[in-house]
């Protein structure tokens, strides 16, 4: 089984990311690091995309060059895969307030005066300790079959391009689902988001929203 870990990224990582990219543990053989830097990372989504489908890999490890996790992230994600899967993603927090969980099971598009605006509610209560399906979610730690990358790419051309107001993970996710996809979250496996500090689960009780913050004055 042929695996590649696609990482965009930009000029510099942070030396967590760096220590926990060293101490992972590959999947199948060869395993091979692909880095793409560039400020557009829809770019160079597309263009390790294209990497992959040219070196016929059967499953492709997206990692954030943000993210902080376990040695056995991508031994847990590929188990799910070999469950019957082609898409699962583990979990992490967004990276400023409120802090909240970057998975999404109701996104759409509403007409306002100004014209058609993408809305990406975060699925808040989602369940703990399980796999569950959702509509859309961050790219930061998500395993794909090459399959499912292959399919994508050959329907849409370039399968990270922003579409309908929406960022690049979620259109790729909308484009996955248009072609009968699921997008699964493995909520058992947990990642930090690092930022001024890494944000990790249990960030999402201690930090108000806006409005609560607001009425502490």
């Amino acid at each position: 089984m042929k695996t590649l870990i696609a990482i965009p990224c930009m000029d510099m990582m942070p030396m967590k990311f760096v220590a926990c990219l060293i101490a992972l543990q590959p999947v199948g053989w060869p395993c091979a690091r692909y880095f793409e830097a560039s400020s557009l990372i829809y770019d160079s989504r597309n263009k390790l995309a294209r990497a992959a489908i040219e070196a016929d890999v059967d499953r492709v490890l997206w990692l954030d060059s943000d993210m902080e996790f376990e040695p056995d992230l991508m031994i847990r994600l590929n188990n799910r895969i070999e469950e019957g899967r082609d898409f699962v993603s583990g979990l992490y927090m967004s990276r400023k307030k409120p802090i909240r969980p970057v998975i999404f099971k109701d996104i759409h598009v509403e007409d306002t005066p100004a014209g058609k605006k993408a809305v990406v509610p975060s699925y808040e209560d989602y369940p703990e300790n399980e796999i569950f399906e959702v509509e859309a979610c961050g790219f930061g730690a998500v395993m794909t079959t090459g399959k499912l990358l292959r399919d994508v790419t050959e329907k849409y051309g370039l399968p990270f391009t922003p579409v309908m107001g929406y960022g690049e993970d979620i259109a790729f996710c909308f484009r996955a689902r248009e072609l009968g996809y699921k997008v699964w979250c493995d909520s058992s496996i947990e990642l930090g988001h690092i930022g001024t500090k890494t944000y990790t689960v249990d960030d999402r009780t201690q930090y108000p929203t806006a409005c609560e913050e607001f009425k502490s004055y």
